[in-house]
């Protein structure tokens, strides 16, 4: 699929609603208890992290109050994100230790990418947890 006209602008935080929901299916909710979550029959694929002793800016030492929690289709991929020094994708050690997926970003820190960058990550987050013939119909695949 082309990308839209726009898409090579930088990312910004209201950006994270819009292409969430214009993926099928997802619901804007909460999992985890109260965390606020997108999800996709029931499935989670991006939240927002409430600040935390263990995700800290490394300078200062403040907790980031800002995360946004994006699941990858695997570790593969999760280690791309982190691993390109040119995005402000990071992961922290309690997601190491429990081998998760995710990978997290500031919200504050989203304009570092493109809208483009941003669409392609969210929805690998949410074909990584939607039934397979959904992602096929959405990909155009059927």
């Amino acid at each position: 699929m082309a990308p839209a006209a726009g898409d090579g602008r930088p990312a910004r935080p209201d950006d994270v609603d819009a292409v969430c929901r214009s993926l099928p299916e997802v619901v804007f909710g909460t999992s985890w208890g109260d965390v606020p979550t997108y999800l996709v029959r029931g499935k989670g694929f991006v939240r927002f992290r409430a600040p935390r002793h263990d995700a800290v800016d490394p300078v200062s030492g403040e907790m980031y109050d800002d995360l946004v929690v994006i699941e990858t289709p695997g570790p593969a991929e999760r280690d791309a994100l982190i691993g390109d020094p040119a995005t402000p994708f990071f992961t922290i050690e309690h997601f190491r230790r429990t081998r998760s997926n995710a990978v997290l970003v500031q919200q504050s820190r989203l304009g570092e990418i493109t809208l483009a960058e941003l669409r392609e990550t969210l929805t690998d987050a949410w074909a990584s947890r939607a039934p397979k013939t959904l992602v096929r119909g959405h990909r155009g695949d059927v």
